[in-house]
């Protein structure tokens, strides 16, 4: 995962030491191929493509940090794409579009992002930054205020938020002090795409009011059981654990996903997460199995997000013809916290490999985040379309923009907008279900009961024409 497209927030190095010759000027003669400096549409970022070097910065009005460690050159297509990453594979492409456009795709993303070719570097990323607690604080506000995508629909007036913990901060603020002014600030948006990470054991992460995340160690082994309970013993699991399937009486079947990532492990790569993904789908949906299957459960409740692209892999076998998920596009314009960029649409194509094309059974709840969100709604486009059952989605769509403080500390925030095929954004208040149930309360856990599996189930076991055509969602903003 890279600090342009994560899901979920992981450390990443920052050490690279500016130099006069990344400040000067640009030839007079306009650069061959991708060398040059590159600004992203959004993202506020910009590269700076030497050679077999490529280097980037995050860069607000007030600051300019380096992204990361160096990338090395890989490759180069013969259209004139280069491949840059590290010796654990490809992290980006970037290829020239003209004399002044391009565009970078950052593996595992699923759309690209614009680039236009500028002179030089900003002056300011020819000096060192300073690391007192007053900087930090103001790139840590001045980069939401310029990149952060929904202030206006988590009712935030993000300049008053400045008003008000602004004159906190001085230069003998403590870490203790500045982290908590920090997550203070960013609490009320409810997002858990923003994060403050001081080290290994101070680390914020937003959530909406009263809502849960899929994070720490109680609640899913009490979970697992409630599962395993109701579908009479363990799964089969692929993906250290994350992929499961089960045949159940009646000729359903029973998909869970628990994450999109880390199938080959923390040391694993995104092609060896998607061959481990591939070999449970051919494993799961043989042509014996597809004939006789007459209804599938695919349960997403417990997600904790990962790479879009994995989602879009499954959503492959289970449609036979393509259609669009959704649509994605970055805020870009500082002042203006409404204005978008390129609007792209992603598209599930369906699988050279077997299809599943009956009815579905879809599982969702709270603890549905990110790319468990963004595979939800590539679901939504499908025909027919899942029944969706249990209870909303948490409402975390964007990939996280991941960035730096100037004394070291990381912090995450939300810059895209992703909206369903018909402009409907669900942003904040998550996907809804077309039946609400319980999901894991206390007392369904408790009980050892899983009324949203049993509904589901009862659902799949009406006559075909009854489970064709869901009804539409209660209208969100």
């Amino acid at each position: 995962m890279t600090t342009m497209n994560m899901k979920i927030m992981t450390p990443v190095t920052a050490a690279v030491l500016l130099t006069a010759a990344l400040a000067a000027p640009a030839e007079a003669e306009a650069p061959r191929g991708v060398d040059g400096l590159w600004k992203t549409g959004g993202y506020g970022l910009v590269l700076s493509v030497q050679g077999d070097t490529l280097k980037w910065y995050e860069v607000t009005r007030i600051s300019c940090l380096p992204a990361g460690d160096p990338l090395r050159r890989l490759g180069r297509a013969a259209d004139g794409t280069v491949t840059f990453g590290t010796a654990k594979g490809p992290v980006l492409t970037v290829r020239a579009e003209g004399r002044d456009r391009g565009l970078a795709h950052v593996t595992g993303d699923v759309a690209d992002k614009d680039l236009t070719r500028i002179g030089r570097l900003p002056e300011r990323c020819a000096r060192p930054a300073r690391e007192d607690p007053v900087t930090t604080f103001d790139v840590f506000w001045r980069t939401l205020q310029e990149n952060y995508v929904s202030f206006a629909a988590k009712h935030v007036d993000w300049r008053a938020v400045r008003d008000r913990y602004r004159p906190r901060v001085n230069a003998r603020t403590g870490d203790d002090r500045l982290f908590t002014i920090m997550t203070d600030m960013i609490r009320p948006l409810g997002d858990p795409h923003t994060s403050v990470m001081r080290d290994e054991r101070h680390f914020f992460l937003g959530r909406r009011p009263g809502t849960r995340l899929p994070v720490g160690d109680d609640l899913k082994p009490r979970i697992d059981k409630v599962v395993a309970a109701e579908l009479g013993g363990p799964a089969r699991t692929w993906g250290e654990g994350q992929l499961a399937y089960a045949d159940l009486p009646g000729g359903l079947g029973y998909l869970r996903i628990t994450g999109f990532g880390g199938y080959a492990g923390e040391s694993g790569t995104l092609e060896e997460d998607r061959a481990e993904l591939d070999r449970m789908l051919d494993e799961v949906f043989t042509p014996s199995r597809i004939r006789d299957l007459r209804g599938l459960v695919v349960d997403v409740r417990y997600n904790t997000g990962g790479y879009d692209d994995l989602g879009l892999r499954v959503a492959s076998r289970l449609t036979d013809r393509p259609y669009v998920a959704y649509t994605k596009s970055a805020r870009d314009d500082a002042d203006d916290p409404a204005h978008r960029g390129r609007t792209r649409s992603v598209t599930v194509r369906p699988s050279r490999a077997p299809v599943y094309r009956g009815p579905i059974a879809f599982l969702t709840s709270d603890m549905t985040v990110s790319a468990g969100e963004t595979f939800t709604m590539a679901m939504m486009g499908r025909t027919p379309e899942p029944r969706r059952i249990g209870g909303a989605t948490q409402g975390a769509f964007s990939d996280i923009l991941g960035r730096h403080l100037p004394n070291g500390w990381r912090f995450g925030l939300s810059n895209e907008d992703y909206r369903a095929p018909g402009g409907r954004s669900y942003e904040g208040v998550g996907i809804p279900p077309h039946e609400r149930t319980p999901v894991f309360t206390e007392d369904e856990l408790a009980a050892g009961r899983d009324s949203a599996f049993d509904q589901a189930v009862a659902w799949l076991s009406r006559p075909l024409s009854a489970t064709a055509s869901p009804a539409s969602p209660p209208r969100s903003r």
